[in-house]
């Protein structure tokens, strides 16, 4: 049941094997242009001798566009439709890339940077409420979870790519080219999907993102820490790994090894919610209690691998498995959040709902890279580790605190 009192819409089956297709594979082939082309930038602003906060400042751009975009998703999405809005969130990488391409201006590439942050998120909470409302009765658990487990993917293939093909090369930014031109061509097999029965009765803009963060706030939580610690710290770990004094091609495989702790965990995660959800015992408690255990037993994951992060610099080896559950437990906290919203809202609700959720981890993914450049700026041996262990603390004193006061109200 839907925060406005609606049971969530049913797509038809043929339009939502559809739409699950194209929005999968379209978003595979931009996700991973776009996890080769950050660490290719970062490493060229290093090139060029820039300082490393203003690379950690480059790198929140995008997380800024995203942020701000949010937001405004829905009341673009009543003018052009899912289909249309996820075409132009298609073409703008296209546009963005073109210009890395072209110029090497400062000014342009920050501006560059925040116009494909915002095509990023105008993609990010459509593919995600599309996903999540196409997916089968009683399975939505795992086509979010092998869903955010394809992005997790890319959050491997992208730098490992990049890796294979050299940060140096300007080979590079034309495959990045080509894979967000084959991205917009994937797009255009998303069917044009029927408008839902509460359209016109879900607000849109500041009245319905402000409804669906007070529906669901042990979610935003949820995606607060969960975009600290999956994307912002990835966007984060090339720079981690030049501080531990590795090479910029296995920096640049830190990033796959965080995106590989996503792709392993997320969609064991998504089935293992719904089996608990559906307990004919109900012994985790209702499907949101269900949810709400296991997003606290990953939050402590996220704590239990920081408190490595002090050990990391005189052994580097350490480095892989704190970014490897780094990147799981993070992406596990945001798909438990999209599956819970996605069994409660559909339609304009659900894209609400997701935008809200999208704000949450997209802070959390702005505070990292600017927050983390500054502290390896100023220590990679002390300041980074306290900053990590503070944020991975404060995630699961909050889950608790909220999860405890959703239980004492009307969850």
């Amino acid at each position: 049941m839907s925060a406005n009192g609606q049971a969530p819409s049913e797509v038809a089956p043929h339009l939502a094997r559809r739409g699950l297709v194209a929005v999968f594979g379209s978003t595979f082939l931009e996700l991973v242009g776009v996890f080769m082309l950050s660490p290719l930038l970062l490493f060229t602003l290093k090139a060029n001798g820039e300082s490393t906060l203003l690379a950690g400042l480059f790198a929140a751009c995008g997380w800024v566009g995203i942020f701000l975009v949010t937001p405004l998703v829905a009341g673009i999405t009543l003018r052009l439709g899912r289909r249309r809005a996820l075409w132009l969130a298609a073409a703008l990488p296209l546009l963005a890339t073109t210009g890395f391409l072209l110029t090497d201006h400062l000014g342009v590439w920050f501006a560059l940077e925040f116009l494909a942050g915002m095509a990023g998120g105008l993609r990010w909470v459509l593919a995600e409420a599309v996903v999540a409302e196409c997916s089968p009765p009683g399975q939505r658990g795992r086509y979010v979870g092998l869903f955010e487990t394809m992005v997790g993917v890319t959050f491997v293939v992208g730098p490992a790519l990049l890796a294979w093909v050299g940060p140096q090369r300007e080979l590079a930014l034309w495959l990045v080219l080509a894979l967000t031109a084959a991205g917009l061509v994937w797009s255009f097999g998303i069917p044009a999907l029927p408008p839902s029965a509460d359209t016109e009765s879900a607000p849109s803009g500041a009245r319905g993102m402000w409804r669906a963060f007070r529906a669901y706030p042990v979610i935003m939580a949820a995606g607060l820490v969960g975009g600290f610690f999956e994307s912002g710290v990835s966007s984060l770990l090339p720079l981690y790994g030049l501080a531990l004094d590795l090479s910029p091609a296995t920096a640049a495989l830190l990033v796959s090894a965080s995106g590989l702790g996503s792709a392993v965990l997320m969609l064991p995660a998504g089935v293992l919610a719904d089996r608990m959800a559906h307990h004919p015992a109900q012994r985790w408690g209702n499907q949101g209690q269900a949810r709400q255990a296991l997003m606290r037993a990953f939050a402590w994951l996220t704590l239990a691998a920081t408190a490595l992060v002090p050990w990391v610099a005189p052994h580097p080896a350490l480095a892989w498995p704190v970014v490897f559950l780094w990147g799981g437990a993070g992406g596990c906290l945001y798909t438990l959040a999209m599956i819970d919203i996605g069994d409660r809202e559909s339609g304009l609700a659900l894209v609400n709902g997701t935008a809200v959720l999208v704000m949450a981890y997209t802070l959390g993914g702005v505070l990292a890279p600017a927050l983390g450049a500054l502290a390896l700026q100023v220590s990679a041996q002390v300041a980074f580790p306290a900053l990590m262990l503070g944020i991975a603390a404060g995630g699961v004193a909050t889950l608790q605190q909220a999860s405890a006061g959703k239980r004492r109200g009307r969850y």
